[in-house]
């Protein structure tokens, strides 16, 4: 029987769980998370902001000119993480295209529920943006996962006149965008790896913390928005294994009704995260690749 996976994914992708993110599991992966983080040996500096703080990663040619920038929010569910755990992909961004990235290092559900997470991020925009080296007129947003959701979240927040600095590209990876896909009922789970509906359901719940779940606040369901008016344009890449599929193609579809250019990177067999497993396949090396001809494309490089 043929492998529902791409080739390059197949083998590693029969090893995997569904989903990582259970009732027990969480506090584990916060815990190990921090644990990594602290012991990855970052060329990056770590740049306090109050409650929250900035990995910053900037080229070593010297040239004194202000640079285009990427802010860059890591994924975790919405539950655990740390902003070096993208690291490898960021230096190549920086070598590759000789730009500053910042990578938030943001508080987490259910300690920290909506709106704090995106609080986070939107002060680590605004210090990116005031940045000496810094063209705060040439900032991209992106992120992988939750990360992917809380990007399109803050652009959604920062549209507004005198609301912040304006990113003008978003480039959303795999994004978590719609808390309603934990409860579809047409979801092959058997099929998912690292995020199932059940994880799914336990990051929302987290972040909606003390929210009417039917009605979740503003700006907390990037999905649930209703004008897509003012925002930037967006790539969005996501595999046909992943949960997020179905959602991610119809945040592009409504960004397309509004007039908002979207380019669609859609990979065939790939589950949720695979770049981060599979980082050395072909597949992921090309996914990333499409990522850095997108930023190099809208920050005019």
């Amino acid at each position: 029987m043929a492998s529902p996976y791409h080739p390059d994914l197949a083998a590693r992708a029969r090893l995997l769980p569904r989903g990582v993110a259970r009732r027990w599991s969480v506090p584990l992966l916060k815990r190990l998370m921090r644990w990594a983080g602290a012991r990855t040996r970052s060329v990056a500096q770590e740049v306090p902001l109050g409650e929250c703080s900035v990995f910053v990663y900037r080229p070593r040619d010297g040239a004194p000119r202000r640079r285009p920038a990427l802010l860059w929010i890591h994924g975790g569910g919405l539950l655990f993480g740390d902003a070096r755990q993208d690291e490898a992909l960021l230096r190549r961004v920086v070598r590759k295209l000789g730009v500053v990235v910042a990578s938030v290092q943001y508080r987490f559900a259910p300690e920290h529920p909506f709106p704090a997470p995106l609080d986070d991020c939107a002060r680590a925009l605004t210090w990116l943006s005031r940045q000496e080296d810094v063209d705060p007129a040439r900032i991209a947003v992106g992120g992988a996962s939750a990360g992917g959701g809380l990007a399109a979240a803050l652009c959604q927040r920062v549209r507004g006149p005198g609301a912040g600095p304006r990113p003008i590209f978003q480039l959303l990876v795999y994004p978590m965008l719609d808390d309603r896909s934990s409860a579809r009922a047409d979801v092959e789970d058997r099929l998912l790896r690292l995020w199932d509906r059940r994880a799914n359901a336990i990051g929302w719940g987290s972040y909606l913390k003390g929210h009417d779940p039917d009605r979740p606040p503003p700006l907390a369901v990037p999905a649930r928005a209703e004008d897509p008016a003012g925002l930037p344009p967006a790539w969005i890449g996501v595999g046909d294994r992943d949960l997020f599929h179905d959602e991610d193609l119809a945040y592009a579809a409504w960004l397309e009704r509004g007039g908002v250019q979207v380019e669609l990177e859609l990979v065939r067999g790939a589950y949720h995260g695979f770049d981060a497993i599979d980082r050395d396949a072909p597949i992921s090396r090309a996914f990333h690749d499409a990522q850095l001809d997108a930023l190099a494309r809208h920050l005019g490089l």
